[in-house]
């Protein structure tokens, strides 16, 4: 088979992905998505672990074919791949993957730092084979300090990196955030560090070691956290869904549910506007509210008395009535009625993927709109070593009796997707 069809920005580019679970293969997932030959090199015989995770889709519920289930997870983040299944313990499958190293473009891998070197095919081996090689390596610690050894999962640097001390009700427990931001913020620097490794390279002709921790992510995607405790001394603490420096700039029950708003950044007719809506106009002239910085501090007297006046309608009135003035607000949606949003719709961000045993499944495509080389999925996640033979002929160069073999050494495997068997779990 060969390379997904696909006229995104990255179209040419071959990008050797050892990575597993999430971070890596969310990093790798993007760039696919952008255009690039994405191959997955999995162990023989089960590959990526994340095809164990459910919830599984039943084949057999969907078609004639003999029962098998899929990964609902794993066929997320690994659409549009390719998948060789090589044994990377053996001394001909570290051979291999030498020959396929000299014609790409970027590795990437997720393993504790140590592990490719302990293989005998880490970054500095790789790169006398090809000095242009773009080498990413994300780990929970990055590859220096006292913790480069530790394994890290989402929810351990989410502990560490300090969001989860800020997300929750204040008084109350710490909150892990509702989606694995500790992964997928790696995986989306790991991606932007590619990019900027493969822009230098065009300069210099040689690539470079490219170092992403999973905790370093955590620090930079939190705003001002952190700039706002070395600038007062004070240790910042969970909200709610409110926001530190501006009010209201929060979530509030209505009627029939949830809205909301957004003060404190546009222009400052906005409160009179809102008090007037909500029928509370002896607020607007009391001093405690006039500004931002007052309805912050006096937070805890302003929230009951919102929360009243919003309760007395549901929120789709509200929020036409809101927006109709010029006030930035909208539903909380979950996730079914965010799903069903015209405008997600519109932007065509919810896509329907086929499998080749006879299953769709929707997935949120990429959100980056180009308009010359738009990108977005290029197809299912492929079965463990779905395309073996075809990378191996057109990377490696090998010719047919030598993959077969491999094949019959069990150095390498491959698999019919259509007739692919159950991956225990």
């Amino acid at each position: 088979m060969p390379p997904l069809p696909t006229n995104g920005p990255l179209a040419g580019l071959t990008v050797l992905d050892l990575t597993w679970v999430l971070s890596g293969p969310y990093a790798a997932m993007t760039l696919s998505d952008l255009g690039a030959d994405v191959i997955k090199i999995e162990r023989p015989p089960y590959g990526d672990i994340s095809r164990t995770t459910g919830p599984h889709i039943d084949i057999a519920a969907h078609g004639d074919l003999a029962s098998n289930e899929e990964s609902s997870y794993f066929f997320s983040v690994n659409r549009g791949k390719r998948s060789v299944a090589i044994d990377l313990r053996s001394t001909e499958g570290k051979e291999l993957f030498f020959e396929l190293v000299c014609d790409v473009d970027v590795v990437l891998e997720n393993f504790t730092p140590g592990t490719m070197d302990r293989l005998g095919i880490g970054y500095e081996r790789l790169a006398v084979a090809n000095p242009r090689l773009v080498y990413c390596a994300i780990s929970g610690f990055g590859q220096t300090g006292p913790d480069r050894d530790l394994p890290a999962l989402d929810v351990i640097v989410q502990g560490r990196g300090g969001i989860m001390s800020i997300t929750g009700e204040p008084g109350g427990p710490p909150i892990r955030v509702g989606t694995s931001i500790g992964d997928v913020a790696a995986g989306l620097y790991a991606a932007i560090g590619v990019l900027a490794a493969l822009q230098e390279r065009e300069r210099s002709g040689r690539g470079q070691f490219v170092d992403v921790s999973m905790l370093d992510c955590q620090l930079a995607i939190q705003e001002n956290a952190f700039t706002r405790y070395f600038a007062t001394g004070q240790v910042p603490g969970p909200l709610g869904t409110r926001h530190p420096a501006a009010t209201p700039f929060q979530a509030f029950p209505t009627a029939d549910g949830w809205i909301v708003i957004a003060l404190g950044f546009g222009a400052e007719n906005q409160w009179q506007l809102l008090c007037g809506l909500l029928g509370v106009t002896e607020m607007i002239d009391d001093e405690r509210f006039e500004t931002s910085g007052n309805r912050t501090l006096n937070h805890a007297a302003l929230e009951p008395i919102l929360s009243e006046a919003f309760r007395q309608r549901p929120t789709k009135a509200w929020t036409a009535d809101l927006q109709a003035a010029g006030i930035p607000c909208g539903p909380l949606n979950n996730i079914a009625q965010a799903a069903a949003s015209p405008q997600i719709a519109a932007r065509a961000m919810l896509q329907p993927v086929e499998h080749p045993k006879g299953i769709t499944l929707t997935l949120v495509d990429l959100p980056v709109k180009l308009s010359r080389t738009p990108g977005g999925i290029k197809g299912p996640p492929p079965t463990v070593g779905q395309n073996t033979r075809a990378v191996l002929r057109e990377l490696g160069g090998l010719d047919d009796a030598r993959i077969e073999a491999l094949l019959a050494a069990g150095i390498v495997l491959e698999t019919d997707p259509r007739t692919a068997p159950p991956i225990p779990h």
